[in-house]
């Protein structure tokens, strides 16, 4: 029997909708909390167990430091007890900053920097030749020995293939009383005033000393007057290293030969030195590692002049300047008219016939001035052009930061490119000549994981023994962290993959493995879904890294709707038996197979009772294609996709295959363009075919809905625009004059003023929790008396609000407008959830549906093109099957569905399949297979068809 302390126990949860629930949650196993969408299962995992251990983290501190931290609320329960230090790895997607990488967010690329800080072997970028550094002793030992009987002289570079004058350094080194200089190679007595010309290229150095080596045998001895020859060398050394920035010259006087030494890392022949490297030397964060043009972003924007002049048979009159149009009355012609008569064209002349002198000068500017005689009055006359440059004008305002407006005008004409100085990879041109076996920290980062994990298997017999002393840790704890990525089936990523192109599921699947990287024990681990977005081949290897968190000694519990992660828990939790108020009670409890035995809806559909219906016959579309042709974005391989109207398509593949960057970055930016003149670009591709066919397109990604307490559903879908309306026109309110803004509690006018129209109020504790109280004057009610006095059919706004969408679907019935948006929410099986619910408290999976609702409220025209990326996050059996019977009534109207989707559910009931694949990353990116669910289902090569053979039979 277990223990009271192997359990975690909960008593009295009554966190939104939980109905003052008791649970035992056994410890150090992998527990699995399910239930329907809005049942209360993050309820109960992160809005009471994780927010209490993280309350109790917080209490640890002084209350001096909990003043700043702010302290959380407590949650609604009565006790918690046995409770670990907890984590939660949630669905919230990583940072979108373009200087987060996989690399920084799994600190891989932290070992990386420091293991080629202290153990690469750097290179000249020059000659290719290893570098070297000396010490002092080791300068003057070399000295000796190679120029023994000679006489030298050693010299400090202070300027190396620069232009300028130098008027003022010439200055400064006579004050500092030194009498030579070696100019260009020719060594010159220091004169008053002395430069050189300013705009060639000078290499510069001070003559520091000259000096006679003796041969070996005078017992390496200075033959030149005075005691103590050695010290001389050694002072020399030391001030030529002084004045050079840690560099010497030794000069043979009679060969002219030069040779360098350093103390830093330097290139023996060209004299080139590197600083001796630090981890942020190879960081691109840094102001000593980023690249300097692009600043460490690996990407900039440059001019196209293909877009500035996108028909070069026009005329400039005409409209050849795109950024201009046709002949204006202002200064740019005027300057334009100016370079026509300098370079004797007219603007009325086709762009392609100008000179190109003059093409150069209208791209980037000039300044000239010139005389043109005029013959028939016999006189000169001088002009002047100072034109700025078409090109050099749209590039200095999108470098100049102006609004975001003046940005995008200045995008239209500019491409955005690998930055040409460190070609994408983010790092000065020195850190990329640090290298380990032959290869640079760029090339490591730009490996997918599966090549980068093989690089290292064998790296050890590779490198130097000193090396392999000086990393082995960090070798062993990079190996570790990328085995743990590839367990959790990220292979295809590479480490300088930008963290904002991540889906949810992958920055879900990223921070797992980082925390299974860091080994920590007996920790409570909570996971939202942490299936999301994987294929079900990858699911194994999932649950096995769930596994493996929890053989080391940790609790996990994991709120989750797959069958295969059910089925594989040690202990499940049902919660429902319905969502929302329905919900919150523990329905069942127990092992999987226990689980199964109960008549639960989740038991149901585990033990087969209740399945999703696989249609009786597949449709036929209505005939009509649309054909993407040579799409090669990311890993796309030249693919040509033809889409089947009428239809509900699914595109298929495992995780990184190239799914969303075909649809999302491709087809969709294509559609959005053409119908709605989006902005955004699509990935590269040749061309589309059958625009015509369809005449509208709605993109229901995974971005989350808008999360503040002053969002409800109601306005998120629009409706509450309407309803407003409605109230402004009933007769009473049109009496008193009242505007649809009077039923808003975002302005000032109906709203409460004491509670700002939030119906609570916040009361500050200082260093306790702040304490929300219901508002003195409208009870809570958010409107002023005389706003809630306006009603329509008996109700106030504040009732319409605290309506439930079953009861307003039938309140709003003979109201279309109204009535339509209400019904498509009640459609996707959202009807218990009240108008004016927070969105902060709505759940993933009803935040996704009303997402869901509002698009697919807008107006069908029986053909429209809807795409859904992903569209059961957060579902349950039942919830997916609701969702179907909506998508399938638009299917039916002439519309088309297209699907992404890993859910097998899902996949089992589209028409048409395309299956993308064999793997994910730069082994991804063909066409697997396509046609109905049945055809592709026997297809040998494709991987998505060995799991939905089974579902199918």
């Amino acid at each position: 029997m277990l223990k009271n302390e192997d359990f975690i126990e909960v008593l009295g949860a009554r966190v939104h909708n939980l109905k003052n629930i008791d649970v035992r949650i056994p410890r150090e196993k992998l527990v699995v909390i399910t239930g329907l969408s809005g049942s209360g299962k993050s309820s109960l995992a992160f809005d009471t167990i994780y927010a209490e251990g993280q309350r109790r983290y917080i209490e640890t501190f002084s209350a001096y430091a909990r003043q700043f931290l702010g302290s959380l609320e407590r949650p609604d329960v009565d006790k918690i007890e046995g409770l670990s230090p907890v984590i939660a790895i949630e669905q919230k997607t990583t940072s979108k900053s373009p200087r987060s990488t996989v690399g920084t967010i799994t600190e891989i690329y932290d070992f990386l920097r420091l293991f080629y800080a202290r153990a690469s072997d750097a290179y000249s970028y020059n000659t290719g030749q290893k570098m070297v550094s000396y010490s002092d002793a080791q300068i003057q030992q070399l000295i000796l020995e190679e120029y023994a009987d000679k006489k030298v002289s050693i010299l400090s570079p202070v300027v190396r293939s620069r232009k300028g004058h130098y008027r003022e350094l010439f200055e400064q080194i006579a004050k500092q009383g030194f009498l030579k200089v070696r100019v260009d190679g020719e060594v010159r007595d220091i004169t008053k005033g002395m430069k050189v010309d300013r705009y060639k290229t000078h290499d510069i150095e001070i003559v520091i000393d000259r000096l006679k080596i003796a041969s070996p045998s005078a017992a390496t001895t200075v033959e030149t007057e005075g005691n103590d020859k050695d010290k001389r060398l050694s002072e020399t050394i030391n001030t030529a290293m002084y004045h050079g920035d840690d560099v010497l010259m030794v000069l043979d006087n009679d060969t002219d030969e030069a040779r360098y030494f350093s103390r830093s890392l330097m290139c023996p022949s060209s004299g080139i030195s590197y600083p001796n490297p630090e981890p942020n030397n190879f960081s691109f964060n840094s102001p000593k590692g980023m690249c300097p043009k692009c600043k460490g972003l690996g990407k900039l924007y440059e001019v196209n002049l293909d877009k500035l002049v996108p028909d070069p048979k026009l005329s400039i009159k005409q409209g050849a300047l795109a950024a201009h149009g046709p002949q204006k009355n202002n200064w740019v012609f005027k300057q334009l008219e100016l370079i026509a008569e300098r370079f004797k064209f007219k603007l009325s002349d086709p762009f392609e016939k100008i000179p190109k002198e003059a093409k150069d000068i209208i791209f980037f500017g000039g300044n000239e001035k010139f005389d043109i005689e005029s013959k028939a009055l016999g006189i000169t006359r001088s002009y002047k052009i100072d034109f700025e440059g078409v090109a050099t004008f749209i590039q200095n305002t999108f470098d100049a930061n102006e609004t975001t407006s003046l940005k995008r005008w200045a995008k239209e004409y500019m491409d955005k490119i690998p930055c040409p100085e460190c070609n994408g990879s983010r790092l000065r041109k020195e850190s990329l000549f640090f290298k380990v076996n032959d290869k640079n920290i760029a090339e490591l980062a730009h490996m997918d994981i599966i090549e980068l994990a093989e690089w290292f298997k064998n790296l050890e017999e590779n490198i130097s023994e000193t090396q392999v002393k000086i990393a082995s840790e960090i070798i062993k704890e990079v190996r570790t962290r990328l085995q743990f990525l590839v367990d959790v089936g990220l292979t295809y990523l590479a480490l300088d993959r930008s963290s904002k192109s991540l889906s949810g599921g992958e920055a879900q699947r990223i921070r797992l493995a980082t925390q299974i990287g860091s080994q920590l024990v007996g920790v409570l681990y909570i996971l939202d879904e942490p299936s999301i977005g994987l294929h079900q081949r990858d699911n194994e290897r999932l649950i096995y890294s769930l596994k493996q968190l929890r053989e080391i000694g940790n609790s996990v519990i994991v709120v989750e709707h797959d069958k295969d992660m059910i089925e594989h828990a040690d202990y499940v939790i049902d919660i429902g038996p319905a969502a929302g108020r329905h919900g919150g009670e523990i329905v069942s409890e127990g092992t999987p197979e226990e689980i199964k035995k109960h008549h639960t809806l989740t038991a149901d559909y585990l033990n087969g009772t209740k399945e999703i219906e696989i249609p009786k016959q597949r449709r036929e579309g209505n005939g009509k294609t649309l054909t993407l042709k040579g799409a090669s974005g990311n890993n796309l391989k030249n693919v040509t996709v033809t889409f089947p109207l009428g239809k509900m398509i699914g595109v298929t593949g495992v995780s990184g295959s190239g799914k969303s960057t075909l649809i999302n970055e491709t087809l969709y930016p294509i559609l959005n363009a053409h119908f709605f003149n989006g902005v955004k670009k699509p990935m590269p591709y040749k061309k589309i075919e059958g625009l015509e066919n369809i005449d509208k397109v709605i993109d229901i990604n995974q971005s989350p809905i808008g999360r503040t307490p002053r969002s409800n559903p109601a306005t998120y879908t629009g409706v509450f625009s309407e309803i407003r309306n409605l109230f402004a026109k009933t007769p009473e309110a049109m009496i008193r004059g009242y505007k649809p803004g009077r039923f808003s509690f975002n302005v000032a006018g109906g709203r409460c003023e004491t509670c700002k129209g939030a119906g609570l109020r916040v009361i500050e504790m200082n260093f306790l929790p702040d304490v929300y109280v219901e508002c003195e004057t409208c009870q809570g009610k958010r409107f002023n008396r005389e706003t809630l006095e306006i009603r329509y059919k008996g109700k106030s706004i504040y009732d319409v609000l605290a309506m439930t969408i079953n009861e307003a679907a039938d309140f709003f019935e003979n109201i279309p407008k109204i009535y339509r948006k209400i019904k498509t929410i009640k459609d996707v099986g959202l009807g218990y959830i009240t108008l004016g619910q927070q969105s902060t408290t709505l759940s993933g999976g009803e935040a996704q549906r009303i997402k869901l609702a509002t698009e697919l409220s807008k107006r069908d025209t029986g053909n429209t093109f809807y795409i859904l990326d992903e569209p059961t996050t957060g579902l349950h059996f039942e919830d997916i099957r609701v969702l179907m019977i909506v998508l399938n009534k638009l299917v039916e109207k002439g519309n088309t569905v297209l699907i992404i989707e890993h859910n097998l559910d899902v996949i089992k009931t589209v028409d048409y399949i395309i299956d993308i694949g064999p793997e994910g990353g730069r082994k991804g990116g063909k066409v697997m297979a396509l046609g109905t669910p049945e055809e592709v289902a026997e297809n040998k090569k494709s991987f998505t068809a060995r799991f939905l053979k089974k579902e199918l039979h």
